[in-house]
């Protein structure tokens, strides 16, 4: 959506801003434009349709200005004048994790490089370590960055590429000659990175059905174009592939295409032994070539003398046998979800008041919410000294009454670099809610950052470990710890493992959240949302969970309320 792309432009701008050295409050200007669009639970084209863009927090006359050319013309041109202004290369040097502006200029400056391939030259030769404020550490960092950049564009996050793999179902299920559409392939397992999109479309005018999809607004390159499947790259740079298959052989074909392959090598086997072969068109009978399932997914499964496996699961983990056995796991649901406890609002770095985050929380039909914004010593992130702090509880507690639904007071609380927290004990103890986090300091090593959490996780005062491994996917990758060491001692001191629902996060990933239901530790999904728009978040981390094996009894926010404050006092 155009929302997502006018986020990296004003990112970009911000960007550049820097290098340049202009006003820190212009700068922030663009960053807080681009929380905004990415924030944003509308498509921005609607909004400007009605006269509206003034009205997005965030927003002010010149952002507005500028996001209107861009949705009239295509173009923005002061992000093009910007652009030209600074020397070749630097903007694509800042696309390394590890290279901020100012590095990236003075790479150009001092070093002429204009490529991630010089850069990657010149790290290997030790050149870099030369620079002013530069070593061998740096240079390690900045190859670690090249890696992972490198890694991260052959698959997009899956919070990236949803939304508009969405909305191509979206469009073309309104179509009248669209009988039936689904998203297979790994985005309908719910893994965290996707490669491409996989569509399957029953239709009996096939034609019609291509040609709006090769022809979508965000269509880059058409690939090949067909009456049984076309390809497309779309404009964020991943392919597409829309299939129309027949009726009789689109649950097949869904159940095939959805994977994972270890998956369904596995119904492959269990099909020879009971004289049947399964492919995309339909489940088979060797000795006649009889098709005898194919319709639905619930059909093919079930002709396999099984029942219907959940997209999440299927990777060849030990879910075909307990399938078998009738003990497949009651995966948790969106609507299991009765509250979000880890939400940021105003007060600290959020773009929405308590009452607007309580208000759009209700609406989702949540019993509880919990403020969680940041400790003190998060200046970047708006910290709340802890008089403010006392000040935000009493106005919270009268809050919860006008709105009708329960409003807890907590903090997300930094984690210091030798693991004490950043409030004292006789703050934290008057709060509902801690979640303890690190937010610095991530070169530590493993040893030294799992003692950190681990005393930090003693303090009877922390419920939740917040984003445990603190990685950003495409971005950063994990903090060196040990998340065994970790989750034992989440069992020992019965602390909480939040499975952090924000996009570029899902930290917990999949495989340590089923790690931690293993080990009898509980779980919290949480979105960490900044906005009230951003609760939809929850999705993503419900969907990680799914994948872990994680059931309703397994993640405390599905608990009633009294019941959740149950477990809070006695743990």
């Amino acid at each position: 959506m155009k929302n997502l792309e006018l986020a990296r432009i004003f990112n970009e701008i911000a960007d550049m801003l820097e290098i340049k050295g202009e006003s820190p409050f212009r700068i922030q200007a663009y960053r807080r434009g681009a929380r905004a669009m990415e924030a944003l639970s509308e498509d921005i084209e609607e909004i400007f349709r009605r006269g509206e863009l003034r009205n997005i927090p965030g927003v002010g006359e010149s952002l507005a200005e500028k996001i209107a050319e861009y949705l009239k013309t295509g173009r923005m041109t002061y992000f093009e004048e910007l652009r030209a202004s600074l020397p070749p290369g630097v903007v694509t040097l800042m696309q390394v994790p590890e290279v901020g502006p100012k590095t990236a200029l003075l790479l150009y400056e001092k070093l002429g490089i204009t490529t991630i391939e010089e850069l990657e030259k010149a790290c290997k030769e030790g050149k870099v370590r030369t620079l002013p404020r530069m070593g061998a550490k740096t240079e390690e960092n900045i190859l670690k960055g090249i890696e992972l950049l490198r890694r991260t564009k052959e698959r997009l996050p899956l919070g990236v590429v949803l939304p508009h793999a969405q909305e191509i179902v979206d469009i073309l299920g309104r179509l009248k000659q669209v009988h039936e559409i689904s998203l297979a392939g790994s985005i309908r397992r719910m893994k965290e990175t996707i490669g491409d999109i996989d569509i399957l479309v029953t239709s009996d005018e096939p034609d019609v059905v291509m040609d709006t999809f090769t022809t979508l607004p965000r269509v880059s390159r058409v690939l090949s174009k067909g009456t049984t499947r076309s390809s497309v790259v779309l404009d964020v740079g991943i392919q597409a592939d829309v299939r129309v298959v027949e009726p009789e052989s689109f649950g097949a074909a869904l159940q095939y295409f959805t994977g994972s392959k270890e998956h369904n090598i596995r119904l492959r086997e269990r099909a020879v032994r009971k004289g049947l072969k399964i492919n995309e068109y339909g489940v088979f009978l060797v000795k006649n070539e009889k098709r005898i399932a194919g319709r639905t997914e619930e059909e093919v499964y079930a002709s396999l003398g099984l029942p219907w496996i959940p997209p999440e699961i299927r990777e060849d983990q030990g879910e075909i046998d307990l399938a078998e056995k009738g003990k497949l796991p009651t995966l948790i649901q969106l609507s299991d979800v009765k509250g979000d406890l880890h939400i940021h609002t105003k007060w600290s770095d959020g773009a929405d008041s308590v009452e607007e985050i309580a208000k759009a929380a209700k609406d989702r039909g949540y019993e509880y919410i919990c403020i969680t914004d940041h400790s003190q010593s998060l200046k970047f992130a708006g910290g709340v000294p802890i008089d403010e702090l006392r000040e935000h509880a009493r106005i919270v507690r009268r809050l919860s009454d006008k709105l009708g639904i329960a409003i807890l007071i907590g903090s997300e609380v930094d984690i210091l670099p030798d693991g004490s927290l950043d409030y004292p004990d006789e703050v934290l103890k008057e709060l509902d809610v801690v979640v303890a986090s690190v937010h610095s300091r991530f070169r530590m090593s493993e040893e030294e950052m799992t003692k950190r959490i681990i005393k930090a996780m003693e303090n009877p005062h922390v419920d939740i470990l917040g984003h445990p491994t603190g990685r950003l996917l495409g971005q950063r990758d994990a903090y060196q710890v040990n998340i065994e060491e970790i989750i034992e001692a989440a069992r020992r001191t019965q602390t909480v493992l939040e499975i952090n629902a924000t996009p570029e996060r899902l930290d917990l990933k999949d495989t340590h959240a089923r790690m931690a239901k293993e080990h009898g530790v509980k779980l919290a999904i949480n979105t960490d949302a900044h906005s009230r728009h951003q609760l939809r978040y929850m999705a993503f981390g419900v969907g990680t969970a799914r994948r872990g094996w994680i059931e309703p009894k397994d993640v405390v926010n599905t608990l009633p309320l009294n019941d959740l404050l149950d477990f809070l006092h006695n743990r």
